[in-house]
């Protein structure tokens, strides 16, 4: 039985934990978003090849959590050490001894097969917790083009982005780039929508863009949030520039057939991640972890909307 055959035999056991446990607000938007000013002073970060002028974020943790894309406070301390476990074989792989020969090795996608399964929530804490690496800075860059809740919740969802970047060689991206008064910790937007969002991530520019993020920063490791697999085609074409990608699967509510469906469509040879979300940690076996090309990461978590 292979490692997603196990974990997918692990998921299906599992009950899944109870509506009043989770803290999201599934379709809300938020009351006010949050204000984006400068707060913190440019930071120098190696390897940069020039400097450039970014705007800046600041994060409202409360307003964030009382959104569901951060873990309520009881809980955030739990989280953080699973999140510890989930980021290690990521960043060892991104700057591994393969790392010179696959430029995208420091590019993950956070996917998920069908929506509700907790994708967001796994990308945004997934930054967080890769930004309190020593020797690394995280670009979470919103890619969920038909629901861009990264970009809605963080107030920035009329700012250029991904999009406006395809669509325009001519925009310098690293300058549309958020700084966060979170240090190593950057954001970049979804951008305007177009009825052309496939098309414009399938094209030779999104390759350029991505390898464009890299260089800027050799110690950046790019997060892509993507919509769910099976339910659009941006995210079949955005898998292809990825090196890493991360499954979330929601134990005991995403159909076994769902996750193998989406695996499929990513194709042979990729580097998948299973990540198994809202499992019930009373349990007392909380985590699911294997490592390969179809690996599996556990991680008891919220989900998003």
């Amino acid at each position: 039985m292979s490692i997603v055959e196990k974990a997918i035999e692990k998921l299906n056991k599992r009950p899944r934990t109870e509506p009043g446990q989770s803290p999201v607000v599934s379709g809300t938007e938020p009351a006010a978003p949050p204000r984006a000013s400068s707060l913190r002073a440019e930071q120098p970060v190696a390897h940069v090849v020039a400097p450039v002028n970014r705007p800046s974020l600041r994060l409202d943790f409360d307003h964030l959590r009382a959104a569901g894309l951060l873990p309520p406070l009881s809980e955030e301390r739990r989280l953080a050490g699973e999140f510890r476990q989930v980021k290690r074989p990521l960043v060892d792989f991104a700057f591994g001894s393969q790392a010179d020969e696959q430029s995208t090795a420091g590019v993950i996608m956070i996917a998920s097969a069908i929506p509700g399964d907790g994708k967001t929530f796994t990308a945004f804490n997934l930054a967080l917790s890769l930004s309190l690496e020593q020797d690394a800075s995280v670009l979470l860059v919103d890619a969920d083009i038909p629901k861009p809740q990264i970009s809605n919740l963080l107030g920035i969802h009329a700012s250029l982005g991904l999009l406006d970047a395809l669509r325009d060689p001519s925009i310098d991206t690293e300058s549309i780039v958020y700084d966060t008064d979170r240090p190593n910790l950057q954001i970049l937007a979804a951008g305007a929508t177009s009825e052309t969002a496939t098309e414009l991530l399938a094209s030779r520019r999104m390759f350029e863009l991505v390898a464009q993020l890299r260089s800027a920063n050799r110690n950046r490791i790019v997060v892509f949030d993507s919509p769910p697999l099976l339910m659009t085609t941006e995210s079949r074409e955005l898998a292809s520039a990825a090196g890493q990608v991360v499954l979330v699967v929601r134990a005991g509510v995403t159909p076994r057939q769902a996750v193998f469906d989406a695996i499929a469509l990513l194709g042979e040879g990729k580097r998948v991640g299973v990540l198994l979300n809202q499992v019930d940690s009373t349990l007392g076996d909380s985590s699911y972890y294997g490592y390969g090309k179809y690996g599996g990461y556990g991680a008891a978590t919220p989900e998003d909307g």
